[in-house]
């Protein structure tokens, strides 16, 4: 049985030792004799990058990176950046609250949160000014990878992931700094990014190729099935029943009799390190330290309890496992597709019962518990952790701004202005960055494009944003045309 090792269509200008050349794809007799589906983890080491630049502020402060994407698109007026003295249409149906921040004043859906604020940055002025993306899918895919996708238009968009696509932030990351411990390197739960029959848009590593995919963790069940954690299956991290240790060693060696009987094929390979990539599959398959981070049920019924025992509050803990057990990059996407009802942030109609009763207590308790217990755990000082979605609510009920139809009880799709929180590996604590005009229309200080905040992830764990690499027609490309907001560093 053959296996193919691919390599990238064109060489990166910084990392050229990373590609190879169709002409140079390599078909490995043998090579499937361990019965590993975890090849795509193979190639990772070699994308090691050196920027040379001298820490400072956040440079390389973070270890790790958790991404809680709040897809849909949260009412920040509705959440944590209220109106007070405003026309009733546009103030929220939510009283306000005191948070441990003097001055700074949150909706009665985050009465948790307000409490652990402190430990953390909110940005009050997000904004795509001056070109706004209206629809789910182009933002999410603007917020993931830098860009902008094709074939957008204002109410949607129907272009499916291509080979062709940007990079998620967390596929680039993994590519440059890929971790030092026998561990899945990113991982994607409890649902795909969505809009529509949109499926995954954004989520890819697009033109880097499969072996930078992340991990995805999909528990079977509906979105509305709030046990679906409970069902956790990683049977691709777990050795086959039938290859125990001794036999696994045993192969092991087979391979190592074949390559030196293949002088040839050592030759061609030797700049790729296959035995180095070989090992750490062998090690991840064996150690079981990926299979021991998915185990949830090894936390304390209390912990559980405290993260709430839902799909997004037993996500958030087991990022918080997986980072523990050395992951770089996780992404959590809110378990609710995009532009849905129940439990959605696409609030076009009921929002006071729903922000109230479903997603708002979900986002309070699992956002406050997880902060928490990063902090308490010392984890915090070494992970950036971002909540954010791809754009805000507009500050006016029941108009429309996106094509959508919306009642006096909704609000439709806003980029020009809205909410995101940050924290841990070098974040200011308890600081306010930006804030939005009376309304919540618009950034009255410091707007923050959502391709800085990327630049800021990028510089976290050590990386230039404008590092460049090689797109699917071999032409350079930043990672992201933006720089990092030195003023969230302490």
């Amino acid at each position: 049985m053959l296996i193919r090792v691919p390599g990238q269509p064109g060489k990166d200008l910084c990392d050229s030792h990373l590609g190879v050349t169709r002409r140079d794809v390599l078909r490995v007799g043998g090579s499937s004799m361990l019965g590993l589906t975890l090849g795509s983890m193979l190639q990772l080491k070699a994308a090691s990058a050196n920027s040379g630049l001298t820490p400072a502020g956040g440079w390389g402060r973070a270890k790790s990176v958790i991404m809680v994407y709040l897809q849909g698109g949260p009412s920040h007026l509705d959440l944590w950046d209220p109106k007070e003295n405003v026309p009733d249409n546009v103030k929220s149906a939510f009283s306000t609250i005191d948070t441990k921040l003097p001055g700074v004043k949150f909706t009665e859906n985050l009465p948790k949160l307000a409490q652990v604020i402190d430990k953390a940055t909110l940005i009050r002025s997000m904004s795509y000014t001056p070109n706004g993306l209206f629809n789910h899918t182009a933002a999410i895919y603007q917020m993931m990878t830098g860009y902008t996708t094709d074939k957008v238009s204002p109410s949607g968009q129907l272009e499916p992931p291509s080979p062709k696509d940007f990079p998620n932030f967390g596929s680039n990351i993994i590519r440059l700094r890929p971790p030092t411990e026998p561990m899945l390197p990113f991982v994607m739960l409890p649902r795909p990014l969505q809009e529509s029959n949109v499926v995954g848009k954004g989520g890819t590593a697009g033109f880097l190729g499969k072996a930078f995919d992340p991990y995805y963790l999909y528990p079977p069940g509906d979105d509305m099935d709030m046990d679906k954690m409970d069902r956790i299956s990683v049977a691709d991290l777990e050795m086959r029943a039938d290859v125990y240790g001794k036999r696994m060693t045993r192969r092991a060696k087979l391979r190592d009799v074949i390559n030196e009987g293949m002088p040839e094929v050592d030759r061609a390979v030797k700049d790729y390190n296959l035995n180095e990539y070989y090992d750490q599959a062998l090690s991840l398959i064996a150690s079981g330290r990926a299979r021991d981070a998915f185990a949830l049920e090894q936390e304390s019924r209390e912990m559980r309890d405290a993260y709430g025992r839902n799909t997004f509050g037993q996500s958030l803990l087991l990022a918080r496992r997986l980072v523990e057990a050395g992951t770089r990059v996780v992404e959590v996407v809110w378990p609710k597709i995009a532009n849905s009802d129940n439990h959605s942030w696409d609030v076009h109609v009921g929002l006071t019962d729903r922000m109230k009763k479903q997603s708002g207590p979900m986002l309070d308790q699992g956002l406050a518990a997880f902060l928490a217990d990063l902090d308490d755990r010392g984890l915090l000082d070494e992970t950036l952790v971002l909540a954010v979605g791809e754009f805000g609510r507009s500050p006016q009920r029941g108009v429309s701004t996106s094509g959508n139809g919306n009642s006096d009880d909704g609000r439709d799709h806003w980029p020009y202005c809205y909410t995101a929180l940050v924290a841990g590996a070098g974040i200011k604590r308890g600081y306010v960055h930006g804030k939005s005009d009376q309304t919540a229309s618009a950034p009255l200080e410091d707007p923050v494009h959502p391709g800085q905040l990327l630049a800021t992830i990028y510089e976290s764990v050590g990386i230039k944003p404008d590092t460049i690499v090689m797109n699917h027609l071999n032409q350079p490309r930043e990672l992201v045309k933006a720089e990092a907001v030195p003023a969230l560093y302490a």
